[in-house]
């Protein structure tokens, strides 16, 4: 990071722990679209706009709130970002870069990324879950490109295994199929075409998003151990007659967000022993 941006990290980690001085949260999870509900679960709730924290975007997707929500889910501390800055707002790959590194610097070693995202599996319809076990960064954007320092980042266990198999096991015990996948971004804000979903196919990927590998990227960068849930809220471009649309997405997304809701809590506590 630049020495500005050092300096917005600084004020930033010091704005969320003067907001609740006694939490030290513990997991960061970012809520894609139509997921804010989970921030609804939290106790003793503190909200804190993005406005007021040096260095973290306000989106300007309608469905990203741009809030910080800091308290306590399953009796874990957390810090819930109820919304994302993405690539195609026009600020850069590495848009995310400040707030992840403020989190981590208020005490946060985990983060939990989700999205809405498209599925290219017949058998992962609208409503599913896919816990991302890799990606493919499709945008060839990245959040390191130019950052001082050594950005030379192993991303061969991005998705930390630990997590992903506390996820997996708290899934079981609940009854909720999770399915398994690579994540594919793609940079948008248009949807894929077609041949670029038969191109993702051909590639090996098993969903297709707008978001969340530079958030990973940026993670892994500066340390955080990484989990990610795709909340599946349609079948890819060119698989069935349906037109996409940003109101499908968020339609389609109210299903698979309680369901993300009751696994979040449930595996919370066994993610920060894991």
């Amino acid at each position: 990071m630049t020495r500005d941006t050092d300096q917005l990290v600084t004020q930033a980690a010091t704005r969320i722990e003067a907001a609740a001085p006694a939490l030290g949260p513990r997991v960061a999870i970012v809520l894609g679209s139509g997921l804010g509900g989970l921030a609804d679960a939290v106790e003793d709730a503190v909200t804190v706009s993005y406005a007021e924290l040096p260095g973290f975007p306000v989106p300007s997707v309608a469905s990203h709130a741009g809030a910080l929500v800091l308290g306590r889910l399953s009796g874990v501390p957390v810090a819930c970002l109820k919304g994302r800055a993405h690539y195609y707002e026009g600020k850069g790959a590495g848009v995310m870069a400040a707030p992840i590194h403020a989190l981590k610097a208020a005490g946060v070693r985990i983060l939990v990324l989700t999205n809405a995202a498209g599925s290219l599996n017949l058998e992962a319809a609208a409503g599913s879950l896919m816990l991302i076990t890799d990606h493919i960064n499709f945008a060839g954007a990245n959040p390191l490109i130019g950052a001082p320092g050594d950005n030379f980042v192993d991303l061969a266990d991005a998705y930390d295994p630990a997590l992903r198999a506390t996820l997996l096991a708290a899934a079981e015990r609940l009854d909720i199929a999770l399915h398994q996948g690579v994540y594919m971004w793609f940079a948008g804000p248009t949807f894929e075409t077609p041949a670029e979903i038969r191109a993702a196919k051909a590639f090996g990927a098993d969903a297709v998003g707008m978001s969340t590998v530079p958030e990973c990227i940026l993670a892994r960068h500066c340390g955080l151990r990484v989990a990610a849930i795709s909340n599946i809220t349609n079948l890819a471009a060119g698989m069935t007659d349906e037109k996409l649309s940003h109101d499908l997405t968020m339609a389609q997304a109210v299903e698979g967000g309680e369901k993300l809701t009751r696994l979040l809590q449930a595996a919370l506590p066994d993610l920060v022993a894991a």
